[in-house]
């Protein structure tokens, strides 16, 4: 038995199940198992997760890719059904259960709690690839043209909704001209 495969499908089926607000809010507790566990480096972290979001599709199909790059397609296959299957068997039975206590005060409560755990966990899941963007990999120094780039893209979607692909080609191009 591959005792890698084994970590990884119980890595990423306990992921799969704190993902409460989506998938970035399991981002910094990703990157920790894969980067500690599995000794990913935090540039190969950073890199699939920017294929996952300029890839057509969810952008967590990206476990696919830690999947592939721990072990190989069998990786893939393993870390795909451990992470997607239990989330999705949970939101069935959830659905259900909510359906059924529909206008119960106890779900307008439980409603109510959880919108502020899913930002909070959605923030953190922010900070955590910020964090891997923004300062260098190898002397730990801030990387001034990224944080410039990070800061100018924001300023433009508050104020105008911009197509965000348009700002990743945009922010790219400007990070490959002043940022090398």
């Amino acid at each position: 038995m591959n005792w890698q495969l084994v970590k990884l499908a119980l890595v990423f089926m306990m992921l799969s199940v704190l993902a409460v607000g989506g998938g970035t809010a399991v981002l910094p507790e990703m990157e920790h198992a894969t980067i500690h566990w599995f000794n990913l480096t935090d540039r190969q972290f950073r890199d699939i997760y920017s294929i996952g979001q300029v890839a057509p599709g969810p952008n967590m199909l990206m476990v696919l890719l830690i999947g592939y790059r721990l072990a190989g397609a069998i990786g893939a296959a393993v870390v795909g059904v451990a992470f997607f299957l239990p989330d999705c068997i949970l939101t069935l039975a959830a659905n259900r259960l909510w359906i059924r206590f529909a206008g119960s005060p106890w779900r307008q409560s439980v409603q109510q709690g959880m919108a502020p755990v899913a930002i909070g966990l959605m923030f953190s899941g922010t900070w955590a690839i910020a964090k891997l963007s923004l300062v260098h990999v190898v002397n730990q120094t801030p990387d001034f043209a990224a944080i410039g780039i990070a800061a100018v893209v924001t300023i433009v979607l508050l104020w105008r909704h911009i197509n965000p692909g348009i700002l990743v080609l945009l922010g790219g191009t400007a990070y490959v001209l002043v940022g090398r």
